[in-house]
């Protein structure tokens, strides 16, 4: 398994996550808010000029890659105290394969490079990944609801994975 990193520099590479973002994110999140939101939430969030916007902003973009190919992807920066991972996402066939652990290293390698002593991310709270999540050693912190915009809001657990140094 590899990562590797998406540069604001590279237009075709962002069309590239903007279009895989899309298509993950609309298979696993429609059946839990609704294709109206996800709509929403997908141009909002996973459009080249959202990922370029982001990429301007702090956020590092890795496509996930096994055997060349990629499987999925993430995105995290640090945010305060913490790393904030704002997406964790493998493709549907791709899940359940112990894949999730290795990224969560990654991520975890990140964070301690900054000093940082947590991880946070935002599930929803109808999200069959909160069991992965949990799985994976995260704790929930807090409930948020966010008013997204358009009428929608994300009403989600707060997650937190406390680094051991």
């Amino acid at each position: 398994m590899e990562f590797k990193e998406l540069f604001i520099n590279e237009e075709e590479k962002i069309k590239e996550m903007s279009a895989m973002a899309s298509s993950i994110v609309k298979e696993h999140f429609d059946p839990i808010i609704g294709s109206a939101q996800n709509d929403y939430m997908i141009k909002k969030f996973q459009t080249v000029e959202s990922i370029k916007d982001q990429l301007e902003h702090g956020y590092r973009y890795f496509f996930v890659k096994k055997n060349s190919e990629n499987i999925g992807f993430l995105a995290f920066y640090p945010k305060s105290e913490v790393m904030y991972m704002s997406k964790f996402y493998l493709y549907k066939d791709q899940r359940g394969k112990g894949y999730s652990h290795k990224m969560l290293d990654f991520i975890i390698e990140e964070t301690k490079k900054l000093g940082l002593k947590s991880i946070e991310l935002n599930v929803n709270r109808n999200n069959s990944a909160c069991f992965a999540y949990e799985k994976l050693g995260f704790k929930v912190a807090r409930t948020e609801k966010n008013d997204i915009g358009s009428g929608f809001f994300m009403d989600d657990y707060v997650y937190k994975y406390d680094i051991e140094y």
